[in-house]
């Protein structure tokens, strides 16, 4: 008997050391499998650290031209078999290639289970490492209103990205974006949850693809912010999230449902805030209850970088590491993200005394091993240079880049249809203004910022053209030398006697120009994330920053035709520019081929077809400001008395070059049962001259219901290319859930009774019908 008893204990040694077969190791073996191979063979520090993550950046491993300044044995991913890196230095591709190989080399041949790590890194408009491609910002992508664009967009980026070794892009954000006061709303879809849902979706079917096992061209994409962060009280970044359940579900918890139920997403990163005073990184309702629960969720979560220790240090509901390990890695957490002091370490020795359960760190284990397994990492380890350089900035990856700025850019006033100039009348273009020689692209972009300025692109376009251009700066945003969105210190305001003299200078170079193009806005350090005290990007209004105004009173004054291009990443408050300046185009952050779309746009080689994702307020007292609004929000109450109550430019918005009529609004049914669909028919009308795209929009509004519902809420869009005279029938289908809502139980339903049915150009430019439902 006690033969038998040691052989059974050195059999389960040597089973416990790999000895025997590695299941795990055959890929002809499921998923499942491999996962039950491998866990029973992990210890509980190897458990552990896998769920943890090592920051590799400027003076914590390397100096600043990406040599090594620590030794083998004292960096942390040698010291422990972790299951995440993040590099933050400036590499270039060959060192960069060669960093992610060897850290993959050593966790493969070097530990005792041979399991790979996953290399995070950032995509939110392209992969954001030196040389790669830079898209449009999101705000700016998703202002094209076309998920194809989206889709290719994001899985360039996932080619480039994969190419160079990484694993798991901390994109795309799908927060619902209604505080145009936080700094991070560039980061998103817009404002309305039906869009944000379907573009988000095309963003992780372009990072992943379409199959459940990401190949070698794709990468693992990851949800954010779960949930509410894009509004936060006064816009305040990580601030209180005062929404109801109901309001959660069907707007900011959305994007995220759609995503993982039909788009597979395999990570979420949790959001700072809390929800109804429950810190988000320990909130279980949320984690385990919905996105598991009742979605299905069978991906990671994974906190946001310190998000566990904020529950210590600023949320209070933890007195130490300890304790905010435990509430996190129970509420659900997977993945701690820290630089330094990490919690999740803790949970070994909360293990060994019996206050965390080692099944609870099993579970957590079993969705990064299994997001290790989906993706064929244990097989193809390594990166290959040759790829990297064969895939990284091609040609057909900056064809890509122009064709979603043109897409982007949204027409807002034409007056007198001053655009697009003629180029064969203007002898001289006046470039003026602090966004026009700097390229801005927003945050998430690799520094420094590299691409075709606004003035380089006019510069450009005027060789081929015969065309003078002339330059003037006009007015500082902000006086700081540096403005990238990482550089430490706050914006800083330029003396009101400096602006003025770059001011007459600018009035120097528009007195002697035929045309004057005024680019003006924001940059990346009036509009970012913030950090800390030293790290701002919040602001108290939403005015032009500086003295811009004044340099457009300024330029108008002298007489000669104006158009303003905007470059920024909040929605500002240009009244006055609306109200005086004849033609004015929005551009967000276009990408590295910001200055060619600009030009294109401006001389007509391209018809503009964005449209506004988010409303344009008068002013900051609006707020909240967005189309989707409640009944009592609309006619009881927001009416000011000195105050135009509508907003600058509704949700939807953008002009054309062309024009478009919509006519002959019908459905298939007048009247259908519940849960029966029903077609929705409009014939749209090129009446213009040239050809154009639309964005065609449906929106529903339930008249009567047992609970307030919004006034309307969008529920489809086509995108569609009409020729001058051109008509096209556009089909929706009203599917049962788009005639749903969360009744006064927190159920799914739909009610019988009326609804109108809204198709048009915008939230406010529409035909109407009503369909009966019984």
């Amino acid at each position: 008997m006690k033969k038998r008893l040691l052989f059974l204990a050195i059999f389960l040694l040597l089973h416990s050391y790999g000895v025997f077969a590695q299941k795990y190791k055959d890929p002809k073996v499921s998923v499942e499998e491999r996962i039950n191979d491998l866990l029973p063979r992990m210890t509980l520090e190897e458990k552990v650290y896998q769920l943890t993550l090592d920051l590799i950046g400027e003076g914590s491993h390397f100096d600043f031209k990406g040599n090594y300044i620590l030794p083998l044995k004292e960096r942390y991913y040698v010291q422990h078999p972790i299951g995440y890196f993040f590099s933050r230095v400036p590499l270039s591709m060959e060192k960069y290639v060669e960093l992610t190989n060897m850290i993959q080399k050593h966790m493969m041949e070097n530990t005792r289970l041979g399991i790979p790590i996953i290399k995070m890194s950032e995509g939110l408009h392209g992969f954001m490492e030196l040389g790669a491609t830079s898209f449009p910002q999101a705000i700016a992508l998703g202002s094209s209103w076309d998920t194809t664009l989206v889709e290719r967009v994001c899985a360039v980026a996932a080619l480039e990205g994969r190419s160079r070794g990484s694993h798991q892009f901390l994109s795309p954000v799908v927060d619902i974006a209604r505080e145009p006061r936080w700094g991070r709303f560039e980061e998103c879809y817009g404002e309305d949850p039906y869009l944000a849902s379907r573009l988000g979706l095309a963003a992780v079917f372009g990072y992943q693809g379409r199959e459940k096992k990401i190949d070698n061209d794709h990468i693992l994409a990851t949800l954010k912010h779960f949930v509410g962060h894009g509004q936060p009280e006064g816009g305040k970044n990580k601030g209180l999230i005062s929404i109801t359940e109901r309001h959660a579900r069907e707007t900011h918890l959305f994007p995220f449902e759609v995503a993982i139920k039909q788009g597979n997403a395999r990570n979420v990163m949790v959001s700072y805030n809390d929800w109804d005073g429950v810190p988000n990184h320990m909130n279980k309702k949320l984690l385990t209850d919905i996105a598991r629960g009742e979605w299905g969720f069978n991906g990671c979560f994974t906190g946001d970088g310190d998000g566990v220790k904020l529950l210590v240090g600023l949320q209070r509901v933890a007195a130490n590491y300890s304790e905010a390990a435990k509430l996190a890695v129970e509420a659900g957490i997977d993945v701690e993200v820290a630089e330094t002091d990490k919690c999740f370490p803790s949970l070994i020795e909360l293990v060994k005394k019996g206050t965390v359960s080692e099944q609870t760190i099993d579970r957590a284990v079993r969705y990064v091993l299994r997001n290790k397994f989906e993706m064929g990492l244990f097989e193809n380890p390594y990166t290959d240079l040759k790829k990297c350089i064969a895939v990284t900035n091609t040609k057909a990856h900056k064809a890509l880049a122009l064709e979603a700025a043109h897409k982007s850019i949204i027409l807002l006033k034409n007056e007198n249809n001053l655009l697009p100039l003629d180029s064969t009348k203007i002898k001289t273009l006046a470039v003026i203004g602090p966004n026009a020689a700097d390229i801005h692209m927003g945050e998430y972009s690799y520094v420094p910022m590299k691409g075709k300025s606004v003035l380089a692109g006019m510069q450009e376009f005027a060789k081929r053209k015969n065309m003078n251009v002339t330059y003037a700066e006009g007015c500082k945003i902000t006086a700081n030398k540096e403005c990238n969105w990482l550089v430490m210190g706050n914006p800083i305001l330029n003396s009101y006697e400096d602006d003025q003299k770059l001011i007459d200078q600018a009035v120097s170079v528009a007195q002697n120009s035929d045309a004057i193009l005024l680019v003006i806005g924001g940059n990346e350090i009036t509009t970012r994330e913030t950090w800390n005290d030293n790290h701002q990007g919040e602001v108290d209004n939403l005015d032009l920053i500086g003295r811009q105004n004044d340099l457009v009173k300024a330029v108008l004054a002298t007489g000669k035709p104006v158009t303003v291009m905007l470059l920024n990443g909040r929605p500002i408050s240009i009244n006055y520019v609306q109200a005086n300046v004849p033609a004015i185009l929005e551009g967000w952050y276009l990408g590295e081929e910001t200055g060619t779309a600009v030009a294109n746009v401006l001389f007509g080689k391209v018809n503009p077809s964005g449209k506004l994702i988010v409303t344009f307020p008068r002013s900051v007292g609006q707020l909240p400001c967005y189309y989707s609004k409640y009944p009592s929000q609309v006619y009881y109450s927001g009416y000011y008395i000195v105050s135009d109550n509508s907003p600058l430019y509704p949700f939807g918005f953008g002009l054309s070059y062309t024009t478009y009529d919509y006519k002959n609004l019908r459905l298939s049914k007048d009247t259908i049962k519940i849960g029966e669909p029903v077609k929705v028919f409009v014939d749209v009308t090129n009446t213009g001259k040239v050809e154009g795209q639309e964005v065609v929009q449906l929106y529903i509004r339930d008249v009567i219901s047992s609970i307030t519902r919004p006034i309307k809420e969008l529920k489809d869009f086509a995108k569609i290319t009409l020729k001058p005279g051109q008509t096209k029938t556009v089909t929706f289908t009203i599917t049962p859930d788009k005639l749903q809502f969360y009744n006064i139980d927190m159920k799914r339903i739909i009610e019988p009774g009326e609804f109108e049915i809204m198709t048009g150009k915008n939230s406010e430019d529409f035909l109407k019908k009503v369909l009966n439902v019984k």
